[in-house]
């Protein structure tokens, strides 16, 4: 796909001639859920969080899985980071910056917005600020395509959810990307997370389960 279109034409994203099963951001399921197959994986994508139990529902899990075949799933299911103290863990609790800025915090809050099938918020975020790192100019083409393909595009299965005016501003940028790009809608995707699925992370059973965790851990030390 070209980098630069025509005057006056808004970017649409690539064509598809299907869209994938969509499902609500935060639409739960009443029962216990697990993958396809005959056996559960471990829910927990870093290792020394061995309490978290996340539960999966089948069919949307294997249309989930199906509809994420994308450029972006380089993307690690985890950040490689060091065990978090209880001093960071319950640093969390206090400010959703520190969480944010700390690899492990970002690692549990993922996990979390797994649970909720909001985890494309967290992915977007992440391919932005891995955007901003880059100085090769065809590079940051490459990869503001690829974050609109996979993330602003209404026809990717992970969308995420943006008001009109952001969309608007990220289609004429996309004319001429820069590191820039996605910042208005890196913002309100971070206040979505901050406002919305924080208060519940914190509620969680995957937060206290460490919390618990990594205290008791410190204790018998």
């Amino acid at each position: 796909m070209p980098t630069v279109y025509e005057a006056g034409k808004q970017y649409m994203g690539p064509e598809s001639t299907e869209r994938p099963l969509s499902m609500s951001r935060h639409e739960t399921s009443p029962t216990t859920m697990q993958p396809a197959g005959n056996h559960r994986p471990n829910a927990c994508c870093f290792c020394w969080c061995c309490c978290c139990s996340c539960s999966w529902n089948e069919d949307r899990q294997r249309a989930w899985r199906a509809s994420r075949d994308t450029k972006l799933e380089t993307i690690p299911n985890c950040e490689a980071c060091l065990k978090p103290t209880p001093d960071e863990v319950q640093g969390w609790a206090q400010s959703f910056d520190k969480l944010m800025k700390n690899p492990a915090g970002r690692n549990v809050f993922r996990e979390f917005l797994r649970t909720e099938y909001s985890e494309e918020n967290m992915l977007f975020w992440l391919a932005c600020e891995e955007l901003k790192n880059e100085c090769n100019k065809h590079t940051i083409d490459e990869k503001a395509r690829m974050i609109y393909e996979d993330y602003i595009s209404i026809l990717s299965p992970k969308e995420v959810s943006l008001d009109s005016r952001v969309r608007e501003v990220i289609n004429k940028k996309m004319q001429e990307p820069s590191t820039h790009t996605f910042d208005d809608a890196q913002l309100q995707i971070y206040t979505l997370m901050h406002r919305d699925s924080y208060p519940r992370f914190l509620n969680s059973a995957i937060y206290k389960a460490l919390l618990q965790s990594v205290s008791r851990s410190s204790s018998e030390s």
